[in-house]
């Protein structure tokens, strides 16, 4: 097992950061990793940072200037860039003499290696990810109450439908990201091989309540959609039956042209 900066030290500030929707990670290949999967690699004076593909930077043991370098380093690297603010920050102490332990604000470890950093920036990662798909739902409920109060109201414009039809590919893509992208609700890859961590993944799990955030992210996105799909359909029907006015306004027209044609013959 490798050395890396962080061995030596007896307290260290983490932090993990949503810095948009995906992360290309060909640039750093050439560089000297600390580990493959998830990408590790040595940072600033003595540090070491944790990269995600899907769009997340875990830093752990950087001062505030080498965290604002690291990242302006990789602005290329971002695709999708996140304008808002989605991080977790936590302070790591090392004490031989105790067991792990995870709060709200500290994580002791009695040692560190390689393989934790990785499993702690896991946890934070997806807590971060979480937060930004949080955000985002609650944006969505936002902007469609507006449109059901409208549409309550009898009042339909058409960018309502191209407005929905846009909150019901938000929440698909959400869907997709969630599962297929960043594996929220499975355990990291490394502990199928290192069980003697599952303990320590559990106490994260449990500190940043990953499993219920994302069954309450599940629950509103099914809510958004069905809403979303409701309201769409509506519109639509109301559309429809507009449509079937309008062509009985027609008959109707035609009937009294024929009639008064025949009245004036």
């Amino acid at each position: 097992m490798p050395d890396f900066p962080l061995q030596g030290l007896d307290q260290f500030t983490t932090r993990a950061l949503y810095v948009g929707n995906r992360l290309d990670l060909h640039p750093f290949r050439n560089t000297s990793r600390l580990a493959a999967s998830p990408l590790a690699i040595g940072a600033g004076a003595v540090g070491v940072v944790v990269l995600f593909r899907f769009g997340v930077v875990v830093m752990f043991g950087l001062s505030a200037a080498e965290e604002a370098a690291f990242l302006t380093a990789i602005t290329s690297s971002i695709i999708e860039p996140y304008d808002g603010l989605e991080v977790e920050e936590v302070t790591v102490e090392i004490t031989p003499d105790k067991g792990d332990r995870v709060d709200s604000s500290t994580i002791v470890l009695p040692g560190i290696d390689i393989m934790k950093l990785q499993i702690i920036a896991d946890a934070l990662a997806k807590s971060v990810v979480l937060g930004y798909y949080e955000t985002t739902i609650n944006r969505s409920f936002d902007r469609i109450e507006p449109l059901a109060s409208k549409l309550q109201l009898g009042k339909t414009y058409g960018h309502q439908s191209r407005s929905l039809l846009s909150h019901i590919g938000d929440v698909l893509m959400i869907q997709v990201r969630m599962v297929g992208r960043v594996e929220i609700s499975e355990k990291p890859e490394l502990l199928w091989d290192l069980p003697q961590y599952e303990r320590l993944f559990a106490d994260l799990e449990d500190n940043y309540e990953l499993r219920e955030r994302y069954l309450a992210i599940e629950r509103k996105l099914e809510l958004v959609s069905r809403t979303a799909e409701t309201l769409f359909g509506l519109l639509q029907n109301r559309r429809s039956l507009r449509v079937e006015w309008y062509i009985v306004f027609l008959i109707l027209f035609e009937i009294l042209l024929t009639l008064y044609e025949m009245w004036l013959a």
